[in-house]
């Protein structure tokens, strides 16, 4: 009876302890879940937080490139009114050996330097790129096009390829004003 007793007693006490541990598991398993709910919601205030930020930035990059048209707009309009020009200077000197009638003169509207030396455009003229470009397509053209002989095509077709890109060349000089029109 005494074992009977003894087991019972232990019978339930095992199940008192076994039901703890239940309960324990499960007001864990809620904790975590209110843990993670809670790390969710962080989260998410970080995601609004973020987006809040962008639309910020959005805003003031909207609000600098407005100002910055708006002064290059302003900087547009300053520079399209005509500006008066209150005194002109004439300098005459002699052309030297460039010129073909013998040693013309010429007015230079104060665009000389006080040493009496013209500022000369840098860079290649539309005129010789015109040849160059002319010559090299036309001699390829000549060639191409020259089945007999292809030497006698190329020297051809780069002497009047060279020959048109050089007048088509000067025509746009002549518009940008880096050669001056003949009179």
């Amino acid at each position: 009876m005494r074992k009977i007793v003894l087991a019972g007693f232990l019978s339930v006490i095992l199940m008192t302890a076994c039901k703890k541990d239940d309960r324990t598991a499960e007001k864990s398993l809620e904790q975590q879940k209110l843990e993670f709910q809670a790390r969710q919601l962080d989260i998410e205030k970080q995601k609004l937080a973020i987006e809040k930020e962008k639309l910020v930035y959005e805003a003031q990059k909207k609000v600098d490139s407005i100002s910055e048209s708006k002064k290059s707009q302003a900087a547009a309009a300053a520079n399209s009114k005509p500006q008066i020009i209150r005194e002109t200077k004439t300098i005459y000197r002699d052309r030297g050996s460039n010129s073909n009638s013998g040693g013309g003169t010429y007015a230079d509207n104060g665009n000389s330097s006080s040493q009496g030396t013209t500022t000369q455009k840098k860079g290649w003229s539309k005129a010789a790129k015109g040849t160059a470009i002319g010559a090299v397509g036309g001699a390829a053209v000549g060639a191409i096009v020259a089945k007999k002989n292809r030497g006698l095509g190329a020297v051809i077709g780069g002497v009047v390829g060279g020959a048109t890109g050089y007048t088509i060349g000067r025509a746009g000089d002549r518009k940008d004003g880096r050669v001056q029109p003949r009179n």
